[in-house]
């Protein structure tokens, strides 16, 4: 498989600047009841198959490959190709030939003897997918017409359609380029996931992904922000502090042996330069007690790669905490103070974190007698600051800031492929909760959308506040591209959900209309910590999807 199967890369773009086509003849083959072969050759030209309808194989340089309807196959000079297809019905198969040319830039070396004109491949080869091949049949049949006629201004129509035809496979093209290279680095990603252990390197990641390692190299880091060596480090060190919790008695040399370290000493080095604390202080601080008094605070120990010894019961506990921690183990605290406090005495806490606005001072007080406790100022501070005080207190910053980069890393990473798949479109955040709708500002996931990855938020929409409350007539009248909405779980908030989307006036929203909306639940995606940020982080390219 080869690089261009995945559509245009950055380089082909800027040569598009400088290529120019030539068809040399479009043929048709719309038999009833027979069939179309094309016999082992070496071509001379590119050759284009538009298959409207049938199915077939072809032999690229001894390569068995299948011919499917509704997509084209692009040969390029010089294969040796044989091809074979069932033509059923009157839609058939086009057969294109061109050539492909650029014009290289001028200089004051070149002499007159020297060749103007250039040979180049057709920027994608082998199988497109039509997002429409009517429109493609459309053309082709207005290029023959075209072509056979006697009128020269006719014939060099031909040619500007046959630019329109490229146009669309192109358009096409890039298309596949955004489905198949992400699921090409999903495969990538999840093969270093399971064999994390095992001596992995970029040739090997590469076939997995089934393109070259050159294009494999550039995509990874452009996907994930990271190179494919880096992510897999970062995932053995992950792995590492999973096999550091308090009950763990797995001796250093144990762990990075496990991991896929079988140098120690460069474990530790890896180990203190990916989190930011050495393997040994990690494991002592792991076996620290600390207990989350209010559910917000639980968001950002899991930055820290802490999991509370202690935390609200009542804190919904959802399936993506569960995937990723070991939460049976965290003793569920009751709402009451005083049964919450009697309990954590019990608990015998090293520390104990939670928020100043929402603890009384007699309650502050006694968890004082209890053990070192901290209780943040939550209103005045962006969770980024919230983590960095906390990691202070804990006596963790330099974890924070490794944690923190790594989120910047992947926040760019994002925020390309954003800009691909988005460009100018504007979006809007809207909450239902009770009968209110509420668009989401800072202090929410709208800051990782709105700041972070830079999108445009819909007219009216002030970003740089909480949150706005708005009338059903304003959400109806929103000129917003995108939507996502969360719609809260009590019975007024969801019978407000019903009444909306069954009125007409949402019916004719622009986003409704092209299936451009989304929803999330309220958990964990309404708190606002560190957390739940990389979470959304995780998941703004996954939204939407299929609805296009």
């Amino acid at each position: 498989m080869s690089d261009h199967e995945y559509g245009l890369q950055a380089g082909e773009y800027e040569l598009l600047d400088n290529m120019w086509f030539k068809l040399r003849g479009v043929e048709k083959n719309n038999s009833d009841s027979g069939s179309w072969s094309f016999r082992l050759q070496f071509i001379e030209s590119h050759m284009l198959l538009l298959i409207a309808s049938g199915k077939g194989w072809i032999t690229v340089d001894g390569r068995y490959l299948e011919l499917r309807a509704g997509s084209a196959f692009v040969c390029t000079p010089g294969q040796l190709i044989e091809a074979f297809l069932e033509v059923p019905g009157e839609r058939g198969l086009y057969v294109v030939r061109f050539d492909v040319f650029a014009q290289p830039e001028t200089s004051e070396r070149q002499t007159q003897n020297e060749p103007k004109l250039q040979n180049l491949r057709f920027p994608i080869e082998e199988e497109i997918v039509a997002s429409s091949m009517i429109e493609w049949s459309a053309l082709c049949e207005a290029i023959g017409d075209s072509m056979k006629s006697e009128d020269r201004l006719q014939r060099m129509r031909g040619q500007i359609q046959f630019y329109e035809l490229l146009y669309s496979l192109l358009r096409d093209g890039q298309r596949v380029l955004d489905t198949d290279s992400e699921a090409a680095m999903e495969r990538a990603k999840l093969y270093i996931e399971q064999h994390y252990r095992e001596e992995l390197t970029i040739e090997l990641l590469a076939r997995e992904a089934g393109i070259s390692s050159r294009h494999f190299i550039r995509l990874f880091k452009q996907t994930y922000g990271w190179s494919a060596i880096e992510y897999l480090a970062r995932y053995r060190i992950r792995q590492a502090q999973e096999l550091m919790k308090p009950d763990s008695e797995y001796q250093l040399k144990d762990i990075a042996s496990y991991v896929g370290y079988q140098d120690e000493l460069y474990f530790r080095r890896k180990f203190k330069k990916i989190t930011g604390t050495p393997p040994a202080a990690y494991m002592k601080n792991a076996k620290k007690r600390i207990v989350a008094y209010h559910a917000n605070m639980i968001g950002h120990l899991l930055a820290l790669h802490i999991t509370p010894h202690a935390a609200p019961a009542d804190h919904p506990w959802t399936e993506y905490y569960r995937r990723k921690y070991d939460t049976h183990s965290v003793l569920p605290l009751a709402q009451d103070d005083d049964v919450k406090i009697e309990q954590i005495r019990k608990s015998n806490p090293d520390y104990i974190v939670g928020l100043k606005e929402f603890t009384s001072a007699e309650a502050e007080k006694r968890l004082e007698e209890l053990a070192s406790t901290y209780l943040m100022p939550w209103l005045e501070h962006d969770w980024r600051m919230q983590l960095r005080l906390l990691a202070e207190w804990l006596n963790k910053s330099s974890e924070a800031e490794a944690w923190l980069d790594q989120y910047e890393r992947k926040t760019r990473a994002v925020r390309e492929q954003v800009k691909k798949v988005w460009g100018k479109e504007r979006l809007l955040i809207a909450r239902i909760s009770g009968h209110a709708i509420h668009i989401l500002g800072i202090r929410s996931l709208g800051e990782v959308f709105y700041d972070d990855l830079q999108i445009a938020p819909a007219a009216g929409i002030i970003p740089d506040q909480p949150e706005q409350q708005w009338t059903r007539d304003e959400l109806m009248h929103t000129d917003a591209d995108r939507l996502l909405l969360i719609v809260d779980d009590d019975a007024k908030a969801q019978a407000a959900w019903q009444e909306l989307r069954q009125s007409e006036a949402w019916g004719q929203l622009k986003a409704v209309r092209n299936r451009r909306i989304d929803y999330l639940p309220s958990y964990p995606w309404t708190e606002y910590t560190a957390f739940t940020q990389d979470l959304v982080l995780d998941e703004v390219l996954k939204l939407w999807r299929n609805r296009a």
